[in-house]
């Protein structure tokens, strides 16, 4: 971004962003971008360290503010503490960008481990947006981000649980798209291909090709107010663009070979 555009984003989604997800992956690279642009920055997540490492960094490089909010946002209180710690500022963008991912035979998991994901990577996304976006609309200005995957367009095998708690960010982000435009409040799916990050270790996932989290965070923040999704980066153009010539069920199968290559170093139990 030009000077004039970072004056122009910093003015519709200012002056405080909440990162959430904000020790690692993309939510590290946003939170850095957005720092750069002059946003000051609630930096949330569960890794205090790595949190004070970012606020550090951030705060010496681009001479703005941070706000360093140890939660997690698996819990309800987790969630209730980000809202209430961020109650006396002014925060003009959410971008909600915590999550992780499971992954091999749905039966062979561990349930409580599945249930976790659906409360970090649906229900805190949930609760942020609907709170942060109740503040937007009596500003009449404001932007919502929300972390999809191009697994969000299909069932996924090997991942089928993951792919259900994205499909559901996908249709929540672009319901609330068009539901708050008249407000003025941009509202962004970013559906990227494979990251390399934490993501893959934590899912139990041996990728190769993948986006680096710095590659993508440019092309996310300069889509918000553009388009209603946007898939960041070559490989994710590539990847969509090769999947979108396939009906639904074709998608299904390619995305089956795609996973069980992921996960092949797994036993039939992840347990």
């Amino acid at each position: 971004m030009n000077i004039q555009e970072k004056i122009a984003f910093l003015d519709s989604y200012g002056p405080w962003a909440v990162v959430t997800g904000a020790s690692s992956g993309i939510g590290k690279a946003l939170a850095l971008e957005l720092g750069k642009i002059g946003f000051d920055v609630v930096l949330v997540g569960r890794n205090k360290a790595a949190l004070l490492e970012l606020s550090q960094e951030i705060e010496t490089k681009f001479f703005t503010q941070t706000k360093i909010i140890e939660a997690d946002l698996s819990q309800l209180e987790g969630n209730r503490k980000v809202l209430q710690a961020t109650a006396g500022i002014t925060v003009g963008l959410l971008v909600a960008s915590a999550g992780f991912g499971t992954s091999g035979k749905l039966l062979d998991n561990n349930l409580e481990t599945e249930l976790e994901m659906i409360q970090v990577n649906c229900h805190s996304p949930l609760i942020l947006s609907h709170s942060f976006g109740q503040k937007m609309v009596s500003r009449r200005k404001g932007g919502i981000i929300f972390i999809s995957s191009i697994v969000a367009f299909q069932g996924v095998p090997y991942a089928a649980n993951y792919a259900g708690t994205k499909a559901y960010i996908q249709s929540l982000a672009e319901g609330l798209h068009r539901e708050l435009s008249p407000f003025k409040i941009a509202v962004l799916a970013a559906s990227p291909g494979p990251v390399g990050s934490g993501f893959a270790k934590r899912a139990g996932m041996v990728m190769g090709n993948t986006l680096k989290p710095d590659e993508i965070a440019v092309p996310i923040l300069s889509a918000l107010g553009k388009k209603g999704t946007v898939y960041p980066g070559f490989l994710t153009k590539f990847l969509t663009g090769s999947l979108s010539l396939l009906p639904r069920w074709g998608k299904v199968r390619v995305m089956e070979l795609v996973m069980r290559g992921f996960t092949k170093h797994q036993s039939t139990s992840i347990n």
